[in-house]
């Protein structure tokens, strides 16, 4: 994947235009895993195999993409300890923690819903 370069004008951060970093960006973090991970790290520092537990149904492979995702668009650290085996830990960054605020509003906006939603599926399946 080419990752483009913001130069400043509103089409690159404009979420409609196909060709925009700010689309990029949205579509990096705008899936289930990396919003579970979010989750998860909350205010905390985990390591690997324990956002594996937190984020259950996520396969190694997965939780390492996106913490790799999450990284390389700063939003999360990743600290190696020269231990052996070697300890590995992430945290959210600043920007992470004020994403995490965001996916705490999807999180509550899913908990009131619930029923409705829950509701609605069960009219259309009918």
């Amino acid at each position: 994947m080419v990752t483009k370069k913001f130069a400043g004008t509103a089409d690159e951060a404009d979420l409609r235009r196909a060709d925009s970093l700010a689309r990029e960006i949205f579509s990096d973090v705008a899936n289930k895993w990396a919003l579970l991970i979010i989750e998860a790290l909350g205010e905390r520092t985990l390591r690997f195999s324990e956002l594996r537990d937190e984020v259950e149904g996520i396969s190694h492979k997965m939780l390492t993409q996106n913490l790799r995702m999450l990284e390389r668009n700063g939003l999360a650290t990743r600290k190696v300890h020269p231990t052996v085996p070697p300890r590995v830990e992430y945290t959210l960054t600043e920007p992470g923690q004020a994403l995490r605020a965001t996916v705490d509003l999807i999180c509550g906006w899913t908990h009131q819903h619930f029923g409705h939603i829950e509701t609605a599926r069960r009219r259309f399946d009918a």
